[in-house]
């Protein structure tokens, strides 16, 4: 018993070492200690309730003083954060809380300005909570990141190593439970959770020979891989780089806050100078202040859209920040590339025109043959299918390679190049021209075009589903543009239901595209290659598919899904919208109820205490509202 158990837990019975990325359960006691975050709203409300007391037991000049104390610990840090901010030149909200703090200590209504000082502690925690909450996946990512590696050395051994000092060709050894470190192939059959690269919970089997992402967690029995990226090119590193850049900037909900500062600042001071001058009571301008402190604008808007955030990230789309999120909530013009988007990307072998009398395995094994020794991706699908076939190849012999026009090599004798189309294309050879496919010809430089191999690139089998989804989701246009000949372009088109198909676009004519669709509405292009990388630099929102995708179109990209599938962008979408609508809904609402009670003070019908009051319970409102973002919005399927 205990040697089969060795047998299923090892390869080929070896002892595993100690296994340092296995992934582990969040540790709960690394949450519980955020005692600190709720420190400062605890204390105003422990000085507030002790003024309350002192009150109650007839000492109000304590009382006073327990309540401008608090009122003094809330006005010092703004006050701070308001002169930095004007030292920058940046104009914001929160002025209106320090002018409020600042005359209720001058009038002496100190349970007022306690209650303000509270009201702020209150929003400010809060929003530190969501975003703690928003942010737990990012977090994860981080923190459970593979630093360390199981290497097998040229002894037959296995030793551990840093995972950046695993080198392309590298063979690895991955545990049952361990995180695979980089992006690998497997030797042998597997099977992984990959729900922190995909966001699909399910397990997925791996036959041998399969690509596998790093950060996914072997399900099964140990299995040995093969590096095929290093840990710098991978896609576990892919997703943290962006997981640390998703909250590294502020949201152009917040600037945009700030820029609404310019008329509700004013209209507040005037609207206070006007209680004041009308009716001789300075106590009126400070309830006007009260009651204008503005948390609906500056928590509830980042709240909601932090939340989004998040949300977007356990679907697998990672979005840099939250101004591409709240663009990605306006957007109409959806322009996707074909190649790896719509389609597989992995072109496939469809079927083989041969000369009259010629078999078709056999010129696929002379043309597979030859290709062995390319990385061309079409190379590539001739040996896949020659395997598929059971075709026994052969080492080609004096093999050279004219780029862009195909490899030559000696196979049993035989001169065989495998190419671009003869000068003079034979009879039987016009069907396959006009099949609409990528055509790879098989020539004997001694009897002539032997054959084509025909190929292909299928569609997605949940491409039109998706397109689809997107739009429901609201995307009212969308556009194919790719490098591909017309006809293969039309096919695809037409099978996913694209509303427009631009062919033969170069890079820069796909820029021109994106950029006259983006006068038009609000753009997202989509694409996965070093082509597409200007493109999505000019769109609105560029989104690279894949972690893995080309370097280039990952970095100028405002998102990446981390899973090379379309489906999860039509989810961001919904996200999006509704946490942009939850956004700007808390932020109305909560400025309209200001207005009204803003109204109130002037006319001197809300006292500050009261004012104090009402407007916490707005601000509460408010946030919590755009907590809602946090659920909700998504219609489609997992």
């Amino acid at each position: 018993m205990g040697q089969e158990q060795t047998a299923r837990d090892g390869v080929a019975g070896e002892c595993l070492p100690d296994q340092p990325a296995r992934s582990t359960p969040e540790r709960p006691g690394r949450w519980r200690r955020s005692w600190w975050l709720w420190t400062p709203l605890g204390g105003l409300v422990l000085l507030v309730s002790a003024g309350a007391v002192a009150r109650s037991v007839g000492h109000p000049g304590v009382a006073d003083r327990w309540w401008a104390f608090a009122t003094l610990a809330a006005l010092l840090p703004a006050a701070v954060s308001v002169l930095r901010e004007l030292f920058r030149r940046r104009f914001g909200v929160d002025v209106i809380a320090v002018l409020a703090l600042g005359g209720a200590l001058v009038v002496g209504e100190y349970l007022a300005g306690a209650v303000v000082a509270v009201m702020l502690a209150t929003g400010r925690t809060l929003e530190a909570y969501a975003q703690r909450r928003a942010t737990r996946d990012l977090r994860a990512l981080l923190e459970r990141a593979p630093r360390t590696a199981r290497r097998r050395t040229a002894e037959g051994g296995v030793e551990v190593v840093p995972v950046d000092r695993v080198a392309v060709g590298d063979r690895l050894l991955v545990g049952p439970g361990d995180v695979v470190a980089v992006d690998g192939a497997v030797e042998t059959d597997a099977t992984f959770d990959e729900s922190v690269v995909t966001g699909e919970s399910r397990l997925v089997e791996r036959r041998a020979g399969a690509r596998v992402a790093s950060g996914v967690v072997n399900a099964g029995a140990a299995v040995g891989l093969r590096a095929v990226e290093n840990a710098e090119r991978s896609t576990y590193a892919g997703i943290v780089r962006l997981a640390e850049e998703a909250t590294a900037r502020k949201a152009p909900t917040v600037r945009l806050a700030d820029r609404y500062a310019a008329a509700f600042v004013p209209f507040t001071l005037v609207l206070a100078g006007l209680g004041w001058m009308l009716s001789g009571e300075f106590l009126r301008a400070v309830a006007v202040l009260v009651v204008a402190t503005p948390c609906p604008l500056l928590l509830a808007t980042p709240i909601a859209i932090v939340s989004g955030l998040s949300r977007v990230a356990r679907r697998g789309v990672l979005v840099r920040d939250g101004g591409s999120l709240e663009v990605l909530g306006r957007a109409r013009t959806l322009l996707v590339d074909k190649t790896g988007t719509l389609t597989a990307g992995r072109p496939r072998v469809a079927d083989t025109v041969v000369a009259p009398g010629g078999d078709p395995d056999e010129v696929l094994r002379l043309a597979a043959s030859v290709e062995q020794l390319s990385s061309h991706v079409l190379a590539l699908a001739l040996v896949r299918a020659a395997a598929e076939r059971g075709l026994r190849l052969i080492a080609p012999a004096e093999v050279t390679e004219d780029p862009g026009r195909g490899v030559s090599g000696r196979v049993d004798g035989r001169r065989i190049r495998v190419g671009q189309v003869p000068v003079e294309l034979p009879e039987w050879g016009e069907r396959a021209g006009a099949a609409g496919h990528s055509l790879v010809w098989v020539v004997d430089e001694q009897a002539g075009p032997l054959g084509v191999v025909l190929l292909e690139d299928p569609v997605r089998p949940d491409a039109q589903r998706t397109v689809a989804r997107l739009r429901a989701a609201g995307l009212t246009r969308i556009v194919m543009v790719t490098g591909d000949r017309p006809e293969n372009a039309r096919r695809v088109a037409d099978a996913v239901g694209v509303d427009d198909v631009v062919a033969r676009c170069t890079p820069q004519e796909k820029v021109n595209q994106v950029r006259a669709e983006a006068g038009r509405a609000v753009t997202v292009m989509v694409g996965d290659g070093v082509n597409d990388a200007p493109a999505l630099a000019e769109a609105d929102v560029g989104v690279a598919m894949g972690a893995t995708g080309a370097t280039a179109s990952a970095d100028v990209a405002d998102a990446v899904l981390s899973v090379d599938r379309l489906d999860p962008l039509a989810d961001a979408v919904e996200v999006a919208r509704y946490a942009r609508r939850i956004a700007v809904q808390s932020a109305t609402v909560g400025m309209g109820l200001a207005l009204l009670a803003m109204g109130a003070a002037a006319a001197g019908r809300l006292p500050p205490v009261a004012g104090a009051f009402l407007q916490e319970g707005i601000d509460v409102l408010v946030i919590l509202n755009a907590l809602r973002a946090l659920r909700g919005g998504r219609r489609g399927p997992a």
